[in-house]
């Protein structure tokens, strides 16, 4: 559904640089609706949207590209990694789009070390376990410096303890590189690492909030009360 209902009151987080804002929301709720518009993969049928102080509706589509490429990075559920690069050049590939020299003389080995898959450097996407796949996307994410990070069920596709250290390696991303990130989630114990959690009730943004500090019985609670 793609009105100014899914935009006009988006997370707190998009505008509060270093802060991390989750939306939880059933299937078919609006959730990649959503995250589209914010990126500008996606046209409002009325209101606007702003990326940066930039208002999207106003650019053409090669300007929405160039302002997508320097504001937002993306971890997906199923890591949309290359699978005929490894995992350095994945990492690296954000900087190669942008004319940069790559892997070579620039952030990606710290990254890879950062979190944990140094050793994975020279490996292809399909000898990783999931946990390892989505830590390269969150590296990948990282490489081109982007404020702003936007996660579509990132841990959808994973293990508990492995989407458990996802979730702590974006929480990190937020406290120690001042990234903005925004996840959209069916899974309430993710939302417990935000700063700030939404609902996404059929297309529409609930009333309910909750800031940190959160726990799962307070994300409970809130679903049962929209009946979600």
């Amino acid at each position: 559904m793609k009105t100014s209902r899914c935009r006009c009151r988006s997370p707190a987080a998009i505008r509060t640089r270093s802060a991390s804002g989750s939306t939880i929301c059933s299937s078919g709720s609006g959730k990649s609706t959503l995250l589209h518009l914010i990126s500008g993969l996606d046209e409002p049928t009325s209101g606007t949207v702003v990326l940066d102080g930039e208002t999207l509706g106003g650019l053409s589509l090669g300007a929405k590209t160039l302002l997508r490429r320097r504001t937002v990075g993306y971890v997906f559920q199923f890591f949309n990694l290359l699978p005929n690069l490894t995992v350095s050049e994945n990492v690296a590939l954000p900087l190669a789009i942008a004319g940069k020299d790559g892997v070579k003389g620039s952030n990606v080995p710290a990254l890879l070390q950062r979190f944990g898959i140094s050793s994975r450097a020279e490996a292809f996407p399909h000898q990783l376990s999931g946990g390892e796949m989505q830590r390269t996307s969150i590296a990948r994410a990282l490489a081109g410096g982007q404020p702003l990070l936007l996660c579509d069920e990132p841990t959808g596709n994973l293990s508990q303890q492995a989407g458990l250290e996802v979730m702590q390696a974006l929480r990190e991303v937020c406290e120690r590189d001042g990234r903005t990130v925004l996840l959209v989630t069916h899974n309430p114990r993710d939302a417990t690492f935000a700063d700030e959690v939404r609902f996404l009730v059929d297309g529409r943004i609930a009333e309910i909030v909750l800031r940190r500090p959160l726990r799962i019985e307070d994300v409970h609670a809130a679903l049962a009360k929209l009946a979600i």
